[in-house]
């Protein structure tokens, strides 16, 4: 849009479009032919099969993906009340306050998930919280990275509500938890479920803390292909990975369609 000229627009075109193939499209064609290869030794695969799909489907990975999507539903859930209840409550407060508890909100996601782990790993393995070893604690570390985005989506959609339609309401004699429940939570439905989207797709993606603090029979999808990578099982990892972005894919376009209805509403 910022280029007038049709020259100009199609020189940014054939520079953009094979340098996205390159960046973004090679790696995931990478990975989609290693998943249903059975052998690669030259440019492309000599030997191409679904078995390990199938392996997929039966074995241990797929306890995996339901782990992924149990703690990316149920961390993601809980970031989306927390945060839209930060976001509603520092909107009343002074200018400074709300600067410094929006910095406070947001320190998370400026530290290393690893970091994040180590701390919770740490902070849990003693009395009287001894979490260290249950499912418990994953969720409390995706909660907590995810947590900031969360709110600094909600936040971002409250700065763009129309003030006039509270205002009415209120005029109207409607009741605080009316104007919230009638008002506000519906115009800002459509950053809600952006919100939820981005966060699940964060802790569907994270690896960092969780690889630090796992507990056995509760080893999310990138932990497992992690593994399956360090051991030289290239081909499963690859499989995993397609079926990571797949599962988290359909949760998105689900949750697009549902935001969109809500605008039509």
């Amino acid at each position: 849009m910022l280029i007038w000229s049709k020259s100009g627009r199609f020189l940014v075109w054939a520079f953009v479009v094979p340098l996205f193939a390159i960046v973004y499209g090679l790696p995931i064609a990478v990975i989609a032919l290693a998943s249903i290869s059975g052998q690669w030794n030259d440019i492309l695969p000599s030997k191409l099969t679904l078995v390990h799909y199938a392996n997929a489907f039966r074995s241990d990975s797929f306890d995996s993906l339901k782990a992924s999507i149990i703690t990316g539903a149920l961390a993601s859930v809980a970031a989306l009340v927390s945060g839209t209840w930060a976001a509603l409550a520092l909107r009343k407060m002074k200018p400074l306050r709300r600067r410094v508890l929006d910095l406070i909100f947001f320190v998370p996601s400026a530290v290393p998930s690893v970091s994040i782990g180590l701390g919770l790993l740490v902070a849990f393995s003693q009395p009287p919280l001894l979490l260290n070893g249950t499912r418990m604690i994953v969720l409390i570390a995706h909660f907590v990275l995810i947590s900031a985005f969360t709110y600094g989506n909600v936040s971002a959609g409250l700065a763009r509500l129309p003030v006039e339609c509270e205002q009415i309401a209120e005029s109207l004699g409607a009741r605080p938890f009316y104007r919230l429940r009638r008002v506000t939570l519906p115009l800002l439905m459509p950053y809600l479920v952006a919100a939820f989207s981005l966060s699940f797709a964060l802790s569907m993606g994270e690896l960092g803390a969780t690889v630090m603090i796992y507990p056995p029979g509760w080893v999310t999808l990138p932990v497992n292909i992690f593994a399956l990578s360090d051991r030289g099982a290239i081909f499963d990892a690859a499989t995993l990975t397609m079926i990571l972005g797949a599962a988290t894919l359909i949760v998105l376009w689900g949750l697009s369609r549902l935001s969109n209805r809500s605008v039509l509403r």
